[in-house]
């Protein structure tokens, strides 16, 4: 690994480079060549798998990036894994970065039996970075390398801060109102009356219109959401931020 002095100001070269008008591939390319000073050869970026079902993922593309090795890749296809593996899956309020290293002391887990094999194609050790997103899913960034002593504090801590620098870079391109349905003032009164469980006739009355009339919008609105309960409809609107939770 490079110096201190040197690792740091490359990441100083880093960040001041992606301040620019620069590509996600192209940041992606400096960020793969800077993680290298670090001794780590292989980054993966993106959202993991199970959360490209959640309704928001759905709206919003996030990318998915790697220079995983190409045999690893196909390795990972031919057993159905993420493309993202090897790496570790954060909880939900979990910001600091998780050693490679920790996910050896859990026995008899599918994350464990991943990392072993992983080792064979030389992605022996890493971090996981967790990145903020306010959707409730966690996107990461992983860094890997083929050696087997352990990254230091000091790489960790200068990784997990170009890796957000990143991510931030990322969602700024990214449009968060993508094919985000609106909704009318009636139809939003209506849909947030559901979510605090009102039936059609309560919302008729609060509202003072019919219950058919009432049906009539949350229709719309499930419609409009691509849902098939009004529940679901209700629950969707807060999430995309339509109505107040």
């Amino acid at each position: 690994m490079a110096t201190q002095s040197e690792a740091e100001h490359a990441v100083g070269m880093f960040l001041d480079q992606i301040r620019g008008e620069t590509s996600v591939d192209q940041m992606f390319k400096q960020l793969s060549d800077l993680a290298q000073i670090f001794n780590c050869g292989w980054i993966a970026y993106g959202a993991p798998a199970h959360a490209q079902n959640m309704e928001r993922m759905s709206r919003i593309k996030l990318p998915k990036l790697t220079t995983y090795p190409k045999e690893w890749q196909e390795h990972c296809e031919k057993c159905g894994y993420d493309m993202l593996e090897p790496s570790v899956r954060p909880g939900p309020f979990q910001w600091s970065p998780l050693l490679w290293a920790d996910v050896y002391k859990v026995p008899n887990t599918t994350e464990r039996r991943i990392f072993v094999e992983a080792r064979e194609f030389g992605l022996r050790i890493g971090v996981t970075i967790p990145l903020p997103w306010p959707w409730g899913i966690s996107p990461t960034m992983s860094f890997a390398s083929t050696r087997t002593s352990c990254l230091n504090d000091f790489a960790i801590s200068r990784l997990h801060i170009v890796a957000i620098a990143f991510h931030i870079k990322v969602v700024e391109t990214l449009d968060v109102n993508a094919d985000v349905p609106s909704l009318t003032a009636r139809q939003k009164e209506c849909i947030s009356w559901v979510a605090q469980g009102k039936s059609s006739w309560d919302i008729g009355f609060i509202l003072g219109i019919t219950p058919d009339t009432v049906d009539y919008h949350i229709k719309i609105v499930m419609k409009k959401l691509g849902t098939v309960n009004r529940m679901v409809a209700a629950k969707k609107a807060e999430q995309l931020g339509l109505i107040n939770p």
